[in-house]
């Protein structure tokens, strides 16, 4: 059932007129706002789509929520949105969806003109684009309109692209004045791939709510909510059911582990974006006579309590841009297991503050886990270093100042 504005925005759509922009949230209200001077950079975010809140799109809710008021405004732009969303009750800034389906027919050069008009009457001077249909055509449209600074960011290992997006990237990115990237593999992987200048690329590495992990609580309660309270031990997995993620590598290891401890508990937190996959999961849990031993908790919106009921956090992904959901396990003072995949070699270094395997390799895993289970006070000190070294290098503030130091850069240049 669509709501009323979403209803509106179909209606407008069909009448070829404007949709309607949302400034949800009263700015007034914010204790960081400040009086709204026209002078200062306005900076318009492009995203595909709001509809689950991932790693991207947390991310940016957090940029828009912690740039600096006094020197920057912003506002959003999305093509499609899921109306349930909570963040949609109070956004921290304007937003405006226009409905797009397809980026080659009439509707889509009606919202090119609405998203130029947008930002030409806002005098937007930066626009920073998230994932391809924003960077690649969402890009162009900004480049045409009026020569804004154009900033990309650059978020896996190219995992979501098909041949024509890396055709199109190959082309394109000269119009980028910078692409910011989630950690140096994926920087390498955009200066190999994509054919871009060293010194076009650089990288911000995701900042997480350090203080919310440190305000969580493992809570009895929870516990026997989601029956773990008779579990001797909780590895915990956060990753959204995709086969990238190697969740069938945790499956396999988890059989390892439960030979010398029947009674540990393997969840899994994260929604079914592949069905398929996920009935093979489920297989694979029966065949492996793991089902009182393996949990899939579906899609939860807070994560820390559940990290701060596990004994070890584990990623066996085949693919990572940088992991949010690691990082937030560090933050919780967990050891951590992880492949050596994407960015997770920046925030975990082997042996010291977590352990580093290769991807497909359940049994190294089980290994992992099992000297973690049986040693708890080394378990227990390298869960504090992981927490030590988030609080250094991926705190939301680092990330906030590295971006706004960035914006400015990149604005002083346009000047010259």
């Amino acid at each position: 059932m669509k709501n009323t504005a979403e209803l509106a925005d179909s209606a407008s759509e069909a009448r070829g007129q404007t949709p309607t922009v949302r400034p949800l949230g009263d700015a007034s209200a914010r204790p960081s706002a400040q009086p709204d001077r026209a002078d200062r950079p306005h900076i318009l975010y492009v995203i595909d789509e709001l509809c689950e809140m991932g790693g991207a799109e947390r991310v940016l809710l957090n940029m828009i929520r912690l740039l600096p008021r006094e020197r920057f405004r912003c506002s959003l732009v999305t093509f499609k949105i899921e109306p349930s969303l909570r963040i949609f009750e109070n956004f921290p800034c304007p937003w405006h969806l226009f409905p797009m389906r397809r980026t080659y027919d009439w509707n889509a050069l009606r919202v090119a003109n609405q998203i130029r008009r947008l930002i030409r009457s806002q005098r937007v001077r930066i626009v920073h684009t998230f994932f391809e249909t924003s960077d690649l055509w969402g890009g162009l449209v900004a480049k045409l309109s009026g020569q804004p600074v154009l900033v990309s960011s650059r978020r896996d290992m190219g995992i979501l692209r098909r041949p024509i997006h890396d055709r199109a990237y190959r082309l394109l990115n000269p119009m980028f004045d910078l692409v910011l990237t989630v950690s140096e593999e994926v920087r390498t992987f955009c200066m190999r791939q994509d054919h871009l200048a060293p010194e076009k690329v650089a990288t911000l590495h995701n900042g997480i709510e350090i203080d919310k992990a440190a305000t969580a609580t493992d809570s009895a309660a929870l516990r026997a909510q989601l029956k773990l309270s008779g579990a001797s031990h909780i590895i915990c997995a956060v990753a959204h059911i995709r086969r990238v993620k190697g969740l069938d590598i945790f499956v396999q290891a988890a059989a390892k582990v439960c030979r010398e401890f029947p009674h540990a508990v393997f969840v899994v937190v994260g929604g079914n974006h592949e069905p398929e996959y996920f009935r093979e999961l489920q297989r694979l849990t029966e065949s492996l006579g793991l089902n009182d031993n393996i949990r899939f908790l579906g899609r939860r919106e807070e994560v820390f309590p559940l990290l701060k009921m596990s004994d070890v956090f584990c990623l066996p992904s085949r693919s990572e841009g940088f992991s949010n959901a690691l990082v937030e396990a560090m933050a919780c003072s967990l050891p951590c297991v992880a492949t050596r995949v994407g960015g997770n070699a920046e925030a975990l270094q082997d042996g010291q503050n977590g352990f580093l395997v290769e991807p497909e390799d359940a049994s190294a895993t089980a290994d992992r886990i099992l000297t973690l289970l049986r040693q708890p006070e080394w378990a227990r000190r390298m869960g504090h270093a992981a927490r030590q070294a988030v609080e250094e290098k991926f705190t939301q503030e680092a990330m906030m100042k590295n971006l706004v130091g960035v914006y400015e850069r990149l604005l002083a240049a346009k000047q010259r």
